[in-house]
């Protein structure tokens, strides 16, 4: 379906805001400078931190952005689903740009969105963030799931019309308002904590183009500053990632651990009908560097520095642990997310 885009077409920037005294400036600061967007409307969905008297200080200084306030969440929605559907009710420009907290835009990240979709004839552009990471389990997990993502979400797949694959990355997700409001816009996918990639499918599924690619050094984004919040951040979403099935995680979790179990198994082995110690300790090593390599050569191909590698053994383990823990949480269906427990995955289950 043919979308056409203007030469002076302008966005609205929209970006939910619950808790994000640590992140929230960054991101009005990145926006604020580009001249496709027009509007920059922070919702707040009920703070309990320093973000409200934040955004109301930047305001002063950014006459284009505008501080929102949600109300109760509505029965059956997302909290994140409830604010960005107020911002682009009152959204004036004819583009909408859904944007995370914790998001930094590069200073032509809006133009290159907007020649992207008149390039290719798109009414959805999403870029999958540049992820900075920081810590060891930054290191250890967040590629490996990348990793594991872009084989579930090819590009070329999802850029393909001819092709059901579908996926978008709520941390930068431009799309046309009118088509938005076609496909009834977030209330459509008011339950899904995956909200990004339902509203990928239902435009895709209508017969609009999407485009979805590497936002390298367009944008970039440091999901989590805890090991608390990134565990209970990929609880959240990796199950309905990785399949929203019990054969899907099996065999994600076979894939992450059986090099592990295989290289431990003939080591032990070793062990068992060698005198010296030597022999199995050789066996582990070579085992360890195999994988090592191997999950290197993986981060290269997507984007990421090799030397990550080193962290490839407890990316695994962790992928691993929180899978299952996702995994468990769906199928007991509840989820907490920012202080909030959501009904998910079983049928029935109540908020």
């Amino acid at each position: 379906m043919s979308v056409s885009l203007p030469n002076t077409a302008q966005m609205t920037a929209i970006v939910p805001a619950r808790n994000e005294e640590a992140v929230i400036a960054a991101c009005a600061n990145s926006l604020a400078p580009q001249a496709e967007i027009s509007e920059i409307l922070v919702i707040n969905d009920q703070s309990t931190d320093s973000t409200v008297p934040i955004v109301s200080n930047l305001a002063r200084s950014i006459p284009k952005l505008r501080l929102l306030e949600t109300k109760e969440l509505p029965a059956g929605w997302v909290g994140k689903n409830n604010a960005v559907w107020l911002g682009a009710r009152e959204a004036k420009h004819d583009w909408l740009l859904f944007t995370d907290a914790d998001a930094v835009h590069e200073k032509d990240s809006a133009g290159r969105a907007l020649a992207i979709a008149s390039q290719e004839n798109a009414a959805m552009v999403s870029f999958s963030a540049e992820q900075v990471m920081n810590r060891w389990y930054e290191k250890s997990l967040i590629p490996y799931v990348y990793c594991r993502l872009a084989h579930k979400f090819s590009f070329d797949d999802v850029n393909d019309q001819a092709k059901p694959a579908a996926a978008a990355n709520g941390q930068f997700l431009l799309i046309r308002r009118d088509v938005y409001q076609a496909v009834g816009g977030h209330a459509s996918v008011a339950r899904d904590v995956l909200e990004d990639v339902a509203l990928a499918k239902r435009v895709k599924g209508a017969g609009y183009r999407i485009w979805f690619g590497s936002g390298k050094g367009i944008v970039r984004v440091r999901m989590y500053r805890t090991f608390g919040a990134m565990w209970e951040g990929w609880k959240k979403n990796l199950y309905p990632l990785m399949g929203s099935s019990s054969v899907a995680v099996g065999k994600e979790l076979a894939r992450a651990l059986f090099p592990i179990a295989a290289v431990l198994a003939i080591a032990i082995s070793v062990w068992g009908i060698t005198v010296s110690a030597w022999p199995w300790l050789i066996v582990l090593l070579i085992g360890i560097i195999i994988i090592l390599v191997a999950d290197a050569l993986e981060l290269l191909r997507n984007q990421f520095p090799s030397s990550i590698a080193l962290y490839a053994i407890a990316g695994r383990l962790l992928f691993a642990g929180v899978l299952w823990a996702s995994y468990r949480s769906h199928r007991r269906g509840k989820l907490e997310w920012k202080g909030r427990e959501y009904p998910v995955g079983t049928p029935g289950a109540s908020k």
